[in-house]
């Protein structure tokens, strides 16, 4: 065989043998997850920590249908409370980084990464923050068995009887329970941690302080109001520096007996650790989209919250700052 005719026929080869082969930039590109081009392609689900009917699970709720017209594919919400609202995110940091499984958890998100050391995922390195949703106030309430009616009258029998009165939450390292310790640092009073049990969602703990098990605690005043309206708690003080729309009568905390005191719940979506970057961004987007919507946010202003407005880098710096003041916080002493 002349050596042209040998050169080509071995070019032949090699190329028909390369042909045969697993193309290496597709194989790396699977790997990769959904394109945003293509996401979603299937239904998505909302994981939801705290359990029905509490701020989380119905913002939920009101949110996924905006979703799912946006994508024309389901969004559904599932609830995974316990184990101190730490249930639901455990299963979503061992879900696939594909964007098919998103989180919506409150501040907490955030507080748990610095309060909570004993926790089966890392709640800043295991996921990647999205979307910013609302803020709103908690209100901090009484049990009526408890016969306190003020924030000052709260105060001074906690120092009368220092170590006495017994506060509730939905966990350590939630928001329900960081805003009671900074309360109780910054009214210089002291008083006994009674935390949920590991399967208790946030209607077992209101039950608790209905049912006088428990002195105080916070909560989202959208799952209060009905046990407010119905004489079972009373409502000492909301938990910002401005009254909320929903309890225009019932004064700040600060106009209460603790100056300066401002301590909001906020509300985002959070996805799993190595999500490809183009599902997060078209997530920020479309959320960000669904949330402009006049009925949402009609809606959202109806249960007494404010939309927040970041954008996706801004909303991943604000959960980093507020994780290391939560720490700066858990560290102080009354």
């Amino acid at each position: 065989m002349q050596p042209r005719l040998r050169s080509i026929t071995l070019l032949l080869l090699l190329l028909a043998g390369y042909a045969g082969t697993p193309d290496v930039m597709t194989s790396t590109s699977t790997n990769l997850g959904p394109s945003a081009q293509d996401y979603p392609a299937k239904p998505v689900r909302i994981i939801e920590p705290f359990g029905a009917g509490g701020g989380p699970d119905l913002l939920a709720r009101a949110l996924a249908p905006k979703l799912s017209e946006l994508w024309g594919q389901p969004v559904t919400v599932e609830n995974r409370p316990g184990a101190g609202a730490t249930l639901g995110p455990a299963l979503v940091a061992k879900s696939p980084a594909d964007g098919y499984t998103l989180l919506i958890n409150t501040s907490a998100q955030a507080y748990s990464a610095a309060l909570s050391k004993k926790l089966s995922y890392d709640p800043l390195k295991d996921f990647i923050p999205v979307a910013s949703l609302t803020n709103q106030p908690y209100v901090l309430v009484a049990g009526k068995a408890a016969g306190i009616t003020t924030v000052r009258e709260l105060i001074a029998k906690a120092k009368m009887k220092p170590g006495e009165l017994k506060f509730g939450s939905t966990g350590a390292g939630t928001g329900t329970h960081l805003g009671i310790v900074k309360f109780n640092l910054e009214a210089g009073i002291k008083a006994v941690d009674v935390l949920p049990q590991p399967t208790d969602a946030i209607a077992d703990v209101l039950a608790a302080l209905i049912e006088g098990r428990i002195t105080y605690m916070m909560a989202p005043i959208s799952i209060t109001l009905t046990s407010i309206h119905d004489g079972k708690m009373l409502p000492l003080g909301v938990t910002t520096a401005r009254r909320s729309t929903l309890l225009r009568e019932v004064p700040t905390i600060a106009e209460a007996g603790v100056a300066g005191f401002d301590f909001p719940i906020w509300y985002g979506i959070w996805v799993p650790a190595g999500t490809p970057t183009g599902v997060v961004d078209k997530l920020s987007k479309d959320i960000a989209r669904a949330l402009a919507t006049r009925d949402l946010r009609d809606w959202i202003a109806g249960h007494g919250g404010e939309p927040m407005n970041m954008t996706q880098p801004a909303f991943a710096r604000f959960v980093q700052t507020e994780s290391e003041g939560a720490a700066r916080l858990s560290k102080a002493k009354p």
